[in-house]
């Protein structure tokens, strides 16, 4: 594997100055980078080889579009000039319904689990922005989590197509992410420019700003919530309202996880191809419902998944749904 290409003192600083805000591990690590082509992706393949990474590309053809192992081929050059191992991935996702939302389980299903990815902050605030809509709590307006995985978050998109200017990197222009159709591009090209019109500055410093405050007080009440047994229905009924919560939902949440497991199992022993999972956090109206449980309010309910709750003895207890809901979701 060839090193990386000598930079002009002006691309080198630029490198340098972007390194300085970025989260990525410490050098001699081994990662893998998801690089689509764009621009925000190889600029993470570049950055993290400077960084001193020993790092591994890995493009994933959906098979949506035409000219899409054109794409993975630019992804294997620009891995070849910075001196990078390339691995290509296909997955299939039918036409249909939530295509964006099938899409990235199916990217994610081929990738590892401590994948590197290159969201920037305007995709922070993007994502902010499309919780809110969506109707999110804390947990969800606090947006996606600093940290060596997404180690781009404090840069800006303008910043990574620079760097891919200085590094004279080709890359892949997806015109799917002009496509109104998906929410996020809506929200990206209509919605982000309009509040920022109206507000008179750029809203993505302000957005991302107010998810840090947001994401440092939900870990502390997060915190203070794993303190209560979710299944004593005397401490859930008398915790103060928004610990309440947060416990039914971290409970709730792990019953889904479980289900996820039972649910991979039998597609490996039905030979289905596994894409993954893409679960939202129970929403308040099922938290509440379990809630009323456990003050005595009611002494069942069902919840998500498929799971019922119930109340015996100032204990709550779950049972698992019809296998007919667990069938439904093999499709």
């Amino acid at each position: 594997m060839k090193s990386a290409p000598a930079l002009q003192p002006s691309a080198a600083t630029l490198v340098r100055d972007l390194l300085a805000r970025t989260t990525f591990p410490p050098p001699g690590v081994a990662v893998t980078c998801a690089v689509s082509g764009g621009a925000d992706s190889t600029a993470l393949l570049a950055l993290a080889v400077a960084a001193g990474c020993q790092v591994t590309a890995v493009h994933v053809d959906h098979g949506i579009r035409a000219g899409s192992a054109a794409e993975a081929e630019i992804v294997a050059g620009s891995c070849a000039r910075l001196g990078a191992a390339f691995r290509g991935e296909i997955v299939d996702v039918p036409a249909g319904p939530n295509l964006e939302a099938r899409s990235r389980s199916a990217r994610y299903s081929v990738l590892p689990a401590d994948v590197l990815t290159g969201h920037t902050a305007d995709d922070q605030a993007e994502t902010v922005l499309l919780n809110m809509l969506r109707g999110a709590a804390g947990n969800g307006l606090a947006g996606m989590r600093p940290g060596p995985r997404r180690p781009l978050l404090a840069l800006r998109r303008t910043e990574t197509e620079a760097l891919c200017h200085a590094f004279e990197l080709t890359v892949v222009d997806d015109a799917s992410n002009s496509d109104r159709r998906f929410t996020r591009n809506r929200v990206r090209h209509d919605v982000l420019p309009l509040l920022s019109s109206t507000a008179g500055r750029d809203l993505v410093p302000v957005l991302t700003r107010q998810a840090d405050i947001i994401r440092d007080d939900t870990d502390l009440l997060d915190e203070l919530a794993a303190a209560i047994d979710p299944t004593d229905a005397r401490a859930l009924a008398t915790a103060p309202l928004p610990l309440a919560r947060r416990a039914i939902r971290r409970w709730l949440t792990g019953l889904d996880q479980i289900q996820d497991q039972i649910h991979d199992q039998l597609q490996d022993q039905l030979g289905h191809d596994r894409l993954g999972h893409d679960r939202h956090p129970p929403d308040l109206a099922t938290v509440h419902r379990v809630l009323a449980v456990a003050r005595g309010d009611a002494t069942g309910c069902d919840v998500t998944g498929g799971w019922r709750v119930e109340r015996r003895q100032q204990r709550l207890s779950v049972t698992v749904g019809p296998p007919s809901r667990l069938d439904e979701r093999l499709g």
